[in-house]
């Protein structure tokens, strides 16, 4: 087999999670996978992954040549839709990532108005609020709240925001207003996980005062859509981004407390950490799609933030 061949083979490995799964995708057998993939090993005298009977990872050997190999593969790509189809035509699958509250009220919007555009362009719009591993994720773009600090990726901002503690007005009239932080402990809150773990402490900071509070969870959700969604049925305080409460928060559906506070959930209570960024793997030669796209994000969201700031 030629070298382009084992990149293509090794990188839908990688994607799928599987030897299996990749051998189905490319019609070829479990056996013939094993041994394309061993001889690759040979080849280059290094394990490139880490198997077990239900997952692969990559070594360090590994997650280089998967690298180059996602480059080398999408600049083939590129090179040959600009012959099929001359430099004008633009086209391929462009694969973005976001938070789901993001993601419905924001990207989906500016997505279709690039399909328009661009109709040979088939997006993959995938609404999710983990932190991912973009270098093994697949995604050509991926919208995410904070700083991922990686050499290998490029990370700009789309947005300011910051984060703001929210509920209904009903609740607050049944519940009352909490004045301090400390307040929170006799409220119920509507709690974040993130990999399984409960984002329960909540950090806040007024001037140089710093404080930590472990609030009492009503309800948990990995979701930050369900977490607006309980707090606009008056189910408990939210944490959350002032990007995706605005609207509700101008039509008095929410409303804000502790606004005096600079609050967040990690102990990094500076402005930037609760930034809305753009996020993908620097590449010398980005595809065509990508870029047109990245181009168009930034042109189009901050008119529907402001948008819904005024509506």
């Amino acid at each position: 087999m030629d070298k382009f061949s084992d990149m293509e083979m090794f990188a839908s490995i990688v994607k799928h999670q599987g030897l299996a799964a990749a051998g189905r995708d490319l019609g070829l057998s479990p056996a013939s996978m094993t041994a394309r993939l061993q001889a690759l090993e040979e080849r280059y005298g290094v394990k490139l992954l880490n198997r077990s009977t239900r997952h692969v990872s990559l070594t360090d050997s590994g997650e280089l040549y998967y690298k180059a190999c996602l480059d080398i593969l999408d600049n083939v790509n590129e090179v040959e839709n600009i012959i099929q189809s001359g430099v004008k035509e633009v086209k391929g699958a462009l694969r973005v990532s976001a938070p789901k509250d993001i993601g419905k009220q924001y990207i989906v919007p500016i997505l279709n108005e690039f399909s328009e555009r661009y109709p040979d362009v088939i997006p993959y719009l995938y609404l999710n609020d983990h932190l991912s591993n973009v270098n093994e994720s697949g995604m050509d773009i991926v919208i995410r709240y904070g700083e991922m600090a990686d050499s290998n990726l490029i990370s700009r901002r789309l947005a300011s925001s910051r984060r703001v503690l929210c509920a209904s007005p009903e609740y607050l009239a049944k519940r009352g207003t909490p004045i301090t932080p400390q307040d929170l402990v006799g409220h119920d809150c509507l709690v974040m996980l993130r990999h399984n773990e409960e984002l329960k402490t909540w950090h806040f900071r007024e001037n140089d005062q710093r404080k930590s509070i472990t609030v009492t969870p009503k309800r948990f959700s990995d979701d930050g859509e369900v977490i607006r969604r309980w707090a606009l049925e008056g189910a408990g305080i939210a944490l959350k981004s002032l990007l995706d409460v605005q609207a509700d928060i101008n039509h008095r559906r929410l409303v804000t407390v502790l606004n005096g506070y600079m609050k967040n959930f990690n102990a990094s209570t500076t402005v930037s950490s609760a930034d809305l960024n753009v996020v993908y793997l620097s590449k010398k030669y980005q595809p065509k799609r990508i870029r047109l796209f990245l181009d168009f994000l930034f042109e189009q969201f901050p008119d529907l933030v402001k948008q819904s700031s005024d509506n």
